[in-house]
């Protein structure tokens, strides 16, 4: 009987122990959207050397983000190579729903010119590298910054860099009159059935 007993005390110890090690744990509460923005901020201003203000677009950044490092290749439009025009094209389409010409020259008939010390994230920067037109295009980022495919692959630079200073060209805004065009031309992405 103490036998039985033993073992009854020590089979019912271990499932209480057990059971107390098997205490639930609660998941932690998930973070407010304003609060995971801030955090994607805060990312990608230390990633890209960026300050990211209250007003960035997270979904700008996270898009330039997905594309650092792909290849250059002229004409090319995929992850497997990509020129300026096309990245700045695909840029515009993914981040801001607006479809833009394929051409850095036809881009830029596009826009307002803007002054360098007037740029704001998401316009657009124009270079005339050895020509006497326009032959590159990125996108300003702020703080002097901008993404571009450049012959080195989809990469982060300053205006400020001596190459890029020597051969910035202008800025350029979307014009509204091309903004109101473009979204008038944009299939409605919740068509009612």
């Amino acid at each position: 009987m103490k036998k039985l007993l033993l073992a009854f005390v020590l089979s019912l110890s271990i499932l209480v122990a057990q059971a107390q090690t098997k205490s639930t744990t609660t998941p932690p509460p998930a973070k407010a959207p304003d609060e995971q923005e801030s955090l994607a901020k805060e990312y990608f201003s230390q990633i890209m050397g960026v300050a990211l203000s209250t007003t960035s677009n997270v979904k700008l950044f996270q898009f330039v983000y997905d594309w650092v490092g792909t290849p250059y290749h002229f004409g090319g439009d995929s992850r497997k190579g990509i020129d300026c025009s096309a990245f700045t094209k695909e840029l515009y389409a993914k981040v801001f729903n607006l479809t833009i010409k394929r051409n850095s020259r036809d881009i830029f008939s596009m826009v307002s010119p803007v002054r360098k010390d007037e740029l704001q994230e998401g316009d657009l920067v124009f270079f005339k590298i050895h020509s006497r037109s326009i032959s590159h295009v990125g996108i300003y980022l702020g703080g002097g910054k901008f993404a571009h495919a450049s012959n080195r692959g989809v990469a982060i630079n300053s205006l400020t860099d001596g190459y890029y200073s020597r051969y910035f060209y202008k800025g350029g805004r979307l014009l509204d009159v091309f903004k109101k065009q473009l979204e008038e031309e944009s299939p409605d992405t919740n068509p009612t059935q």
